[in-house]
């Protein structure tokens, strides 16, 4: 056996000592603590100040910059009593990454030494190191230029010594060169129409949000077989070798136990994610061999989709602290399963009403009824924006095999719902609309207590289906950010 040859093996099959740091505070205790979070800002922010911001991120209402240079000496405060030594506008070009410019709290005090500085200005805006960047031919290279603009909706964060403000990009003359911008503006047109709606019901509705709930799936490589192909590190994926022989797939993997190895990873990440505020409840085995996902709690989608973005980079980083290299390619081994991003989808109102959750009453029904219809139609009239959001070279070898959702969109709905719709459409203006609860299912085994059974069944091919009280949209690629 060769030397090289020798030393892949040893590193893949030894066990690797990993030092994973536990602390003895319970999750609680340590959640957020290296985000400025509501928290945070009552604590370092004047009432007046506070208030003001409270109001842009929960109500949407207009900033006023005279309040930046506030907000700032806070966050500064924060930050450096956290020992941060720097501060990065964090935004998502159209690069399926996250980028950021990194400086320093430094300036001139004017007698020979320096002073730790961060003013409104510096917070509200910034120009990215980019003079020569891919502007998509809105201007020519040499006049190419873009800025980044503070998302107050989004809390800031520290990651090492810096502290990193979320924001948009946007070009010169306005448009945007990033995935925040339309997101943000999206958001914002669909809080609007659905309040709209929403006041036929319930006139004191003022705002509707948008939550997401996304499933992060990945594939765990030991670093010394990662090294020992060429294809993987320069393409994500295998492109030599041969498929798995049929049926040793091994796909006794899915329903086993988390790999010893694996656990320690997957502890050390959520303890990571959880000091920057990301949510994250579940980890499982997936189907493919050493295919693992995780998932977050439901959050409003913007912040959702900052903390995804968050949680991809937190992965490559913990990984190779455990001797694992992280696969995000959505069909990196030919022959087993790849690797998708489920989003489930909602919206719920200021005033605590899930609008895709059937109601107790007739009425309550009809709203619910009347928004599954209206997202239908925008599904229908918009597919190609979908098929669009989910388009990439990497996730077209998964979509249309055997585990993926087909690219050709269509919406299920499930039996009690389609029943209902039908109803609907031939029924009479006096008939009222009801849904079902759950139904009990009791087993032969007396011990075992009475399950509650959905009201409607699984339709795991379909790419945006009715799950209960959300759109889940399966179609949506692993390493994709414009969710």
């Amino acid at each position: 056996m060769s030397k090289l040859r020798f030393r892949v093996v040893e590193t893949a099959f030894k066990k690797k000592a990993v030092e994973v740091a536990t602390p003895a505070e319970r999750p609680s205790e340590y959640f957020g603590k290296y985000v400025f979070n509501k928290e945070k800002m009552f604590k370092y922010l004047p009432s007046k100040v506070y208030n003001a911001l409270i109001d842009a991120i929960d109500n949407g209402a207009p900033l006023d910059r005279s309040i930046a240079d506030e907000v700032a000496a806070g966050m500064k405060k924060w930050a450096i009593e956290m020992g941060v030594t720097h501060y990065t506008h964090w935004f998502a070009p159209l690069t399926e990454g996250t980028a950021e410019k990194h400086d320093a709290f430094v300036e001139h005090d004017g007698k020979g030494g320096m002073m730790e500085e961060f003013t409104g200005k510096l917070l509200v805006q910034q120009e990215p190191d980019a003079s020569s960047f891919p502007n998509g031919g809105i201007r020519n290279t040499f006049e190419a230029r873009g800025y980044s603009a503070w998302d107050p909706s989004s809390p800031a964060f520290i990651v090492d010594d810096t502290l990193c403000i979320p924001t948009v990009f946007i070009a010169y003359t306005g448009e945007a060169l990033d995935y925040k911008a339309p997101l943000l503006k999206a958001l914002r047109a669909v809080d609007k129409a659905a309040v709209a709606v929403c006041q036929y019901f319930n006139p004191e509705v003022k705002k509707v949000v948008a939550y997401l709930g996304w499933e992060q799936e990945y594939f765990l490589v030991d670093e010394g077989l990662y090294a020992a192909r060429p294809d993987l590190l320069m393409t994500g994926r295998t492109l030599m070798g041969h498929d798995s022989a049929k049926n040793q797939q091994l796909e006794d993997h899915y329903f086993g136990a988390i790999p010893t190895r694996v656990a320690a990873f997957m502890k050390d990440l959520e303890i990571e994610a959880l000091k920057l505020g990301i949510p994250v409840k579940t980890r499982h085995n997936e189907v493919a061999p050493n295919q693992f996902e995780l998932a977050p709690i439901f959050e409003e989608c913007n912040l959702a989709n900052d903390h995804n973005l968050l949680i991809m980079s937190l992965m490559r980083k913990v990984s190779r602290r455990h001797g694992f290299r992280v696969l995000l390619h959505e069909k990196p081994f030919k022959g087993v399963n790849g690797s998708g991003k489920h989003n489930n989808w909602s919206l719920g109102t200021d005033t605590g009403i899930l609008l895709m959750g059937p109601g107790k009453t007739p009425e309550d029904n009809l709203r619910f009824v009347t928004f599954v219809v209206n997202t239908l139609m925008a599904v229908y009239h918009h597919n190609g924006l979908l098929k669009a959001s989910i388009s990439s070279a990497t996730n077209a070898h998964r979509l249309g095999a055997n585990e993926a959702p087909p690219a050709i969109i269509s919406s299920f709905l499930g039996k009690q719902l389609s029943q209902v719709l039908d109803h609907i459409e031939n029924s009479t203006k006096d008939d009222l609309i009801s849904l079902s609860g759950k139904q009990g299912m009791k087993l032969d085994i007396p011990q075992i207590p009475e399950l509650l059974i959905d009201n409607t069944d699984r339709n795991r091919t379909s790419p945006f289906a009715f799950t209960g009280n959300r759109f889940e949209f399966r179609a949506v690629g692993l390493s994709l950010i414009h969710i």
